[in-house]
Formats: C-alpha cells, sequence, structure tokens
C-alpha cells in the first residue's frame, strides 16, 4: 500500500523466542518475542506495571485513549487479566520496548471483533518521550505482520479520536485506509467524540511486502 511502513522481515526470522519457556508456536499458551528496527515486542509482565503507570498515565499520552489504570496496582490487575485473555484466544497485548534495554515504553494490542479472530481491531499507546522517534512504526509493523501471518487476521481496523490528530497521521503513514467517521462513538470524560475508522486488509498488507520476506 502507498505510503506503507518499511517492510518487516518475515516473522520466522524475527521472532526470537516464546515466553515462558513454551515450545509449540501458539500464542494462547504464550505470546513470542519479536524484534526489528530497534523495538522489541513481548509479552507483558507484572513488573511492568510501575513503568507503564508512569509513561501512559501523563495528560498528554491519555488525552485520546480509554482512561488507563490509575496505579500500579491497576496496571498490574490489568496484566494479569491480559494473560487470561491471551489465554482465552481473545485478546493479546504486547509491552513495547527498545531493543537492548527490557524497560517497557508503551504497549500494542490486538482484539478479536469475532469468533474467528478474522475480523479484528488493533490499538497502542506510547510514553510521550518516544513519540516520533520510529517506535511505533517498527512496533506497528511487528504487530501486522503478527496478525496477519500468525493469527489469521483478514481483517484489521484501528479506531482514533477525530481530534487526535497525531494518532490518524500514524494510521495513515503505515498504510491504512479511512473508512469512515464514527460520530459520537467515543465516551471520554463524559463527553462523545466522533472517530475516524480506519482499516487494512490482509491483501493490501501482503502487497506491500517483498515476496520473497512473506511467510505461509
Amino acid at each position: 500500500m502507498s505510503g506503507s511502513a518499511s517492510a518487516v522481515p518475515s516473522l520466522t526470522n524475527v521472532v526470537r523466542s516464546w515466553s515462558d519457556g513454551v515450545a509449540s508456536p501458539d500464542w494462547r499458551k504464550g505470546l513470542p518475542v519479536l524484534t526489528a528496527h530497534g523495538v522489541t515486542l513481548r509479552e507483558l509482565r507484572v513488573t511492568d506495571a510501575a513503568a507503564l503507570c508512569a509513561l501512559l498515565t501523563r495528560e498528554e499520552v491519555a488525552r485520546f485513549i480509554s482512561p488507563p489504570p490509575a496505579t500500579v496496582e491497576g496496571f498490574e490487575r490489568f496484566i494479569a487479566w491480559t494473560h487470561q485473555q491471551r489465554a482465552a484466544g481473545r485478546y493479546i497485548c504486547f509491552a513495547a520496548t527498545r531493543t537492548g534495554d527490557d524497560t517497557a515504553i508503551g504497549i500494542f494490542q490486538l482484539r478479536e471483533l469475532n469468533n474467528s479472530f478474522a475480523t479484528a481491531e488493533w490499538g497502542f499507546a506510547l510514553g510521550l518521550p518516544y513519540w516520533g522517534t520510529g517506535v511505533f512504526a517498527a512496533g506497528a509493523d511487528l504487530l501486522l505482520a503478527f496478525a496477519f501471518e500468525m493469527v489469521g487476521v483478514d481483517r484489521l481496523e484501528a479506531r482514533a479520536a477525530v481530534g487526535n490528530g497525531r494518532g490518524n497521521g500514524a494510521l495513515q503513514k503505515i498504510g491504512a485506509v479511512q473508512e469512515a467517521r464514527l460520530r459520537k462513538s467515543f465516551c471520554l470524560n463524559g463527553e462523545y467524540l466522533d472517530q475516524c475508522l480506519w482499516a487494512i486488509l490482509r491483501e493490501q498488507w501482503e502487497a506491500s511486502q517483498p515476496a520473497s520476506q512473506l511467510h505461509h
């Protein structure tokens, strides 16, 4: 797709390991560790709670996202919930880190919109110091490859508040197509906001990847 980010090597090359010693490449049993372009996505850990709380509760970050937990303990409960939902096959949440530094600096998430995960919605939140550093583009490349190659997603949707210029610009830059404006579809702090609906289809994503890098 025009405007898409640089291609990620096939996940057979970027998967370093599977979490918790899992031998079978089944994401329901544990998420893989994905690395490319200086960014690593891995399973969330309870020990990530403090770092995520410090970064994602800042006003600039929380302005256009669903309210994050307000405390470290709240993030710990959220992380435990993500593990339960992943094991049930309904939701996936990666911690984003810089390669060589295991400190969580944000999250990339993926949730099913139907029982087969053929249609899914994804979202992200990054700490303010990492905006504009290339972390989003690299993490998005990895998440999209994971969704289409390993989870089997056919249609991947994202929503961003109309007023979130940075978020909408980031989605456009990686090649997502804006399909609709959803009126008053997101309630934030008691106010209903319009959202842009973006989508990436599997065939469009595959067309943007060098044939030698696709893995089936």
